[in-house]
């Protein structure tokens, strides 16, 4: 296979199925490997920063949950439309889909990422950030199975054990003992945060793979300017859902109270929201490319990293305690990263030999 071809192949074997979308096929080995890299670093640092100034919101007086839920998705105007109208982003941006089942994908999918912030705010209103961070590893475990089932994820030996792994220490979290509690609540409260938490990672999981399958199987057109218009719209109908919910509940009517409250002033409440909402952006951003590059597995496989540095920032800036149970989480949890890795590893050194025999 030429030098110039993309690092990924397509291959149908032993169950394995890997598609490419046809712009990757252009792509060098090292390019593929920058914009791999370049979403890593948006997806891990954009997530760690947005959970931050979640918490952040809650220890300073704030007390809305469908503003919390809002700002996850309420910023894509900010990043996402002036790219889409670059007019690089339209080469190539038909989809073989028709106009009906797009309608259906990005309301089904927003409908799902809406209730998802939903109980990810009521997580982390429960929780600290460091427990709240890491109980949300388990989105790696039933991505896991999501992948097998929807996507065809061959799930070999060192990726069963890591998922096994960062499945290991989001239960030894969850049992950890409530110590770290934000606002000194019951075991009670502390539980229905774990429980939310852990329905918001399956929820999340689950519209992972449902993005890649409807990427590859109904779309059928990986381009950017596809990957944005996903984004855009699925945050058009979270953002909608959190704004009728914010109406509904009558939340709407305290957050001029809640802003004059804020301990650290009404200047410092307006940047935390929007330094959220642009960090949940630039997140959402880094795991669609990653879904797009690479598979919803290791999408799910690096925002699951970014969980577990979080607790290591959420330590340092909020004096979390660092528990035993946190610091063998936090082993557990690497570990578990390291066996997928190097199951990457061997996949790049598979690729490798099959070009050079190729090539021969």
């Amino acid at each position: 296979m030429a030098e110039e071809e993309a690092f990924l192949l397509k291959e149908e074997d032993e169950g394995t199925r890997t598609s490419v979308p046809t712009q990757l096929m252009k792509l060098k080995r090292n390019q593929w490997w920058i914009l791999v890299f370049i979403s890593i670093f948006f997806l891990i640092f954009a997530q760690a920063i947005a959970v931050l100034l979640g918490r952040f919101y809650y220890n300073e007086g704030g007390n809305s949950k469908w503003i919390s839920t809002l700002v996850q998705t309420g910023g894509f105007p900010i990043l996402y439309l002036p790219l889409y109208l670059l007019p690089t982003s339209h080469s190539s941006s038909s989809s073989s889909s028709s106009f009906t089942n797009l309608f259906w994908i990005y309301l089904s999918l927003g409908l799902a990422i809406g209730l998802d912030n939903l109980l990810y705010s009521f997580g982390l209103l429960y929780l600290s950030a460091s427990t709240y961070s890491l109980l949300c590893a388990s989105q790696l475990a039933f991505n896991g199975v999501f992948s097998y089932y929807i996507n065809s994820q061959k799930i070999t030996f060192y990726i069963f054990f890591s998922v096994l792994l960062l499945s290991v220490s989001a239960v030894l979290i969850s049992l950890d003992d409530y110590s770290d509690r934000p606002f000194g609540d019951s075991k009670w409260s502390y539980m229905i945060g774990c429980f939310c938490t852990v329905v918001a990672s399956l929820i999340y999981s689950l519209k992972v793979s449902l993005t890649q399958f409807s990427f590859e199987n109904i779309i059928k057109n990986e381009t950017f300017s596809m990957v944005l218009e996903m984004q855009i719209y699925t945050s058009l109908v979270a953002s909608c859902v959190a704004v009728t919910g914010l109406f509904a509940s009558g939340e709407w009517k305290l957050l001029s109270s809640e802003m004059e409250k804020f301990k650290e002033g009404q200047v410092v409440y307006v940047l935390t929201l929007v330094g959220s909402a642009v960090s949940w952006q630039f997140g959402s951003l880094g795991s669609l490319a990653l879904i797009f590059l690479v598979s919803s597995l290791f999408s799910n496989l690096i925002g699951t990293l970014s969980l577990i540095v979080t607790p290591v920032a959420a330590i340092a800036v909020f004096h979390d305690k660092l528990t035993e149970v946190k610091m063998v989480v936090m082993v557990i949890a690497f570990t578990g990263f390291g066996f997928y890795i190097y199951q990457n590893y061997l996949d790049d050194l598979k690729v490798q030999r099959a070009r050079d025999a190729q090539a021969s």
